[in-house]
């Protein structure tokens, strides 16, 4: 016990003595968390928050083109704003200052009016409500079909486009529905009556559930980007484990160790508990940032809320899987252009496949069967687990053990390649 807390206060010395280092371990994942948090909270705020500008030219002045403008406004999505000309409102979409301009076609309500007029009447003559010489008697018009025209800026996502197709279309096809129930009513009422015949009303709604035990728990970008980004935060101390351990080689550190009675598990258990405890001072940071920072700078605060003890256990699993591959990487490599380069590579890779850019369900096929590899899959989980389901303990054992098993087997090489590496 001695020897590891000799090894132990050893390591604490270089840490603390490499005031640059300590500085790269705790002030850029903060900043990185309160940059990027800021960056998709603006970016993917909800519309009700931020109303998109749009244009609309009205050629049509009817009743359907009025029903048209309040359901567009109805929705909270989009800032109407009138326009004259068809020729203006293109320029300016394809100038890049509006993304979108809807253009109403002319005598779309007197057309619609006239076309649903004669489908209500030759229905209502095939099962004998009125007479089909009468009906054949009237002056029937070809009437082309209306389009409404949607511009919309190049740069604009076909996310946004389809988004809009189907808000517009969901609001015509309500228009049709009406005035075909409209012209039905006329037909068979002689009498106006107060009592609508057909309800217009839609039957069929949708509501939106979140599987959360948590009723308030609704999932925004604090609650993604606190664990996922304390999680890169980490597995980014394997940059500064290894070096030093390379460091101890060149200098001649390693060989003096040696000479000691001291075992290679020792040691590494000394930079273990050292490391451990840089892991998880860096995630409480990020939770304190999250609590009382991010309410400040206009952000979602999280709630940690009977979840702490569950996210400090996560984050142990997470920085043992994380101090384990340090350890292996600085035992193998022997020079700085070695490990340095390769781990701040491997670093984003775990970070790319493990979920912390992109979504994994937003990957490939490959790309998601080849995150369940990434140890920053696994702690990523388990910290949504915890912070959006709210689930017990049992139900983080599958990664909190496959976090411990990375660290162990990591741990386990790094000791057998040294033995054999030195053996004489």
């Amino acid at each position: 016990m001695y020897k590891l807390l000799s090894s132990t206060y050893k390591e604490f010395l270089l840490l603390i003595r490499d005031l640059g280092g300590l500085a790269i371990l705790f002030v850029m994942p903060l900043v990185l968390l309160i940059t990027i948090t800021l960056i998709q909270n603006n970016t993917f705020k909800t519309l009700k928050d931020s109303k998109i500008p749009i244009l609309l030219v009205d050629n049509d002045k009817g009743p359907v083109s009025e029903q048209i403008k309040k359901g567009l406004s109805s929705t909270s999505a989009f800032e109407v704003i009138k326009k004259a000309s068809e020729e203006e409102a293109k320029e300016l979409v394809f100038k890049g200052k509006y993304q979108l301009a809807i253009v109403i076609p002319e005598s779309l309500s007197t057309d619609l009016e006239t076309k649903v007029s004669e489908n209500v009447d030759g229905i209502l003559a095939k099962f004998g409500l009125e007479e089909e010489e009468e009906l054949n008697s009237r002056n029937k018009r070809v009437i082309q079909k209306k389009e409404v025209k949607l511009y919309f800026d190049p740069a604009t996502q076909q996310s946004f486009k389809s988004s809009v197709k189907n808000g517009i279309d969901k609001v015509i096809s309500s228009i049709e529905i009406q005035s075909i129930y409209k012209a039905f009513e006329e037909q068979l009422t002689e009498e106006s009556s107060e009592e609508p015949i057909f309800a217009t009303e839609s039957f069929i709604s949708f509501k939106e559930i979140v599987p959360n035990k948590a009723e308030n728990a609704i999932p925004n970008a604090s609650q993604h980007n606190v664990p996922a980004w304390a999680l890169f935060a980490i597995f980014f101390i394997i940059l500064p484990l290894s070096i030093n351990m390379v460091k101890e080689k060149s200098q001649g550190t390693f060989v003096r160790l040696r000479t000691n009675p001291v075992s290679y598990a020792t040691v590494l258990g000394g930079k273990t508990i050292v490391y451990l405890g840089v892991c998880l001072t860096q995630f409480v940071l990020m939770l304190l940032v999250g609590l009382y920072l991010f309410p400040l700078i206009s952000l979602p605060k999280i709630d940690i809320t009977d979840k702490l003890p569950m996210l400090l256990l996560v984050a142990f699993f997470a920085g043992l899987a994380a101090i384990g591959l340090g350890l292996l990487l600085g035992t193998i490599f022997k020079t700085h252009e070695q490990s340095a380069p390769f781990g701040a590579t491997l670093v984003v890779i775990l970070a790319a496949l493990g979920g912390v850019w992109v979504p994994v369900f937003a990957m490939p096929k490959f790309m998601q069967i080849l995150s369940n590899v990434s140890p920053m899959n696994w702690g990523l989980n388990a910290f949504y687990d915890v912070f959006l389901r709210s689930v017990g303990f049992v139900e983080i054992i599958p990664e909190i053990t496959l976090l411990f098993l990375f660290f162990m087997i990591t741990t386990t090489i790094a000791i057998l390649y040294n033995e054999k590496k030195n053996a004489v």
